[in-house]
């Protein structure tokens, strides 16, 4: 009982440093242009925005797409004839600066500060390519990450990525009442926060709710995915992706960052990479 009403206490203070060092930091934000005034309106209203890697027209993107297509060919390719559970392939790239430095383009940066409100951390860049799968589990399942208060994840789809792909879908914040986000929350609780099915969500918000994103080759999802409830969607087809993800510094939940360049994922070290 104590030790519960300690851990109260001790949240709150931590939730009240963390108001405080919103406030203190909000006149050291960067100054955006009114487009990427726009973008932030819409993430800090929607929980996400969806564009191309062509109309950011960041002056990096020759160099990361190149380097993207290269170690591409190097990730197997998938059985299609086993649909049943299979983990995603992931390489942390993090190391891989043709890419990595994408992510640490200026605009971008301090796009993400602005909506996070905080000095940030940039923790690097993941390759994925995720499996066809007839279930449910881990990713496929609707889930919020948990990292950070407000974390920014970049999404960039290598390929063009139809229905049979399992593109991202989310639910808007905006289209989330008090009371559904407290079901929502109540039942990721009772999963473990390891996610929950669509039969479950379909009971809280109708499927009309539900934003799906396919897109060609080099569209670019903005999200915070630790407001949004989200996951992959079913596929037939293989889907490759970049992931590069954002916190505050620190972030709230440190342990849950170091994937980005520990040893939880094999590296493709930079030699590897051809220009």
């Amino acid at each position: 009982m104590l030790n519960n009403i300690i851990a109260k206490i001790l949240l709150i203070i931590s939730e009240l440093k963390y108001r405080l060092a919103l406030l203190n930091h909000r006149k050291k934000l960067p100054v955006l242009p009114q487009s990427d005034r726009l973008i932030l309106e819409q993430l800090k209203r929607e929980g996400a925005y969806v564009t191309s890697i062509t109309d950011l027209a960041l002056p990096s993107t020759a160099k990361l797409l190149k380097a993207a297509q290269i170690q591409l060919t190097q990730m197997s390719r998938a059985d299609h004839d086993d649909l049943a559970k299979k983990s995603p392939q992931i390489y942390t790239i993090t190391d891989l600066p043709e890419i990595a430095d994408w992510g640490r383009e200026p605009r971008l940066l301090n796009l993400i500060e602005n909506y996070i409100g905080l000095p940030i951390a940039y923790h690097g860049v993941h390759l994925r390519k995720d499996f066809p799968s007839e279930h449910q589990f881990d990713t496929l399942l609707w889930h919020k990450d948990a990292e950070d208060r407000r974390i920014i994840k970049i999404f960039l789809y290598l390929e063009d990525v139809e229905k049979k792909h399992g593109p991202f879908e989310y639910i808007p914040k905006s289209l989330i009442s008090i009371w559904n986000s407290y079901r929502i929350n109540q039942q990721l609780k009772r999963s473990g926060y390891l996610g929950i099915a669509d039969q479950i969500v379909e009971k809280i918000l109708p499927r009309s709710a539900w934003k799906s994103c396919p897109g060609v080759a080099g569209t670019v999802l903005i999200g915070d995915t630790g407001a949004l409830l989200h996951h992959g969607t079913l596929r037939i087809e293989e889907r490759s992706a970049l992931f590069f993800c954002y916190t505050a510094t620190p972030p709230k939940r440190p342990e849950l960052c170091t994937q980005y360049w520990d040893n939880t994922f094999p590296h493709i070290k930079p030699q590897l990479s051809i220009l």
